[in-house]
């Protein structure tokens, strides 16, 4: 049974629960923009963005990743089990796009010869800066095998997601991940996964992403509800 709010953030209401180990998110109709200075309200995104992440964390579940979903219980919320997060925000990138792009004056639509994984420091206070392995350890943020694990996990993750959206007719250009620990000190995969927090681009190279929204190329609801609709698809 849900209780009190625990948390109120960009995309997502946590609260708490009976069940000390198990909390519900509910999915706004919010988006958001450099960290939080644009925002609207769009009326179907968080269910659409709960669907999709429900669906992608079954499957994840399903192939042995290690998660905090439990199970969709309405349109927009679901059950997660609770976790400690890793102040860590962990991109993955297959191709050039968005602020690498930018960074390294590259073209949009390079594809990398190996993934790169990135951090980012959560912390809006300080706009969640590009930080290394150094910095984690420096601030102690995570342990060196965590990191070991984290970026082994991610590269597993790209790898049943690549595959998952190639499937039907996706790039999976880029992604963030967030991890936590359970009650028991293991590292779990956690947050989202929803075209919020990725890039995806059709067969056209047209985004599918919320690139729509900071790009003001569309409709983004239309847009979600197309990734789920190909999603379903999957065998």
């Amino acid at each position: 049974m849900k209780r009190d709010l625990i948390y109120s953030g960009k995309a997502k209401d946590i609260y708490s629960t009976t069940d000390d180990d198990v909390i519900i998110a509910h999915y706004k109709d919010q988006v958001t923009m450099l960290n939080g200075a644009r925002k609207e309200m769009i009326s179907g995104k968080g269910r659409l963005n709960n669907q999709i992440s429900s669906f992608i964390f079954e499957r994840l579940n399903a192939a042995g990743v290690k998660t905090h979903f439990i199970e969709k219980i309405s349109e927009t919320e679901q059950r997660n089990r609770r976790v400690e997060i890793i102040p860590l925000e962990v991109v993955l990138r297959n191709r050039v796009a968005g602020s690498f792009a930018k960074r390294f004056g590259l073209e949009e639509g390079q594809e990398l010869p190996v993934p790169i994984i990135e951090f980012y420091y959560k912390d809006d206070s300080l706009d969640d800066p590009f930080i290394n392995d150094e910095h984690v350890l420096f601030l102690g943020l995570a342990s060196e095998a965590d990191l070991t694990y984290i970026k082994e996990e991610t590269r597993r993750i790209n790898d049943l997601l690549s595959d998952w959206f190639a499937k039907v007719g996706f790039t999976l250009v880029d992604f963030k991940l967030e991890f936590g620990k359970d009650k028991n000190g293991d590292i779990i995969l956690a947050d989202e996964f929803s075209p919020d927090n990725c890039r995806l681009w059709d067969e056209q190279g047209r985004h599918m992403d919320k690139d729509v929204f900071r790009r003001d190329l569309g409709d983004v609801t239309a847009v979600y509800a197309q990734v789920l609709e190909k999603l379903q698809g999957l065998d």
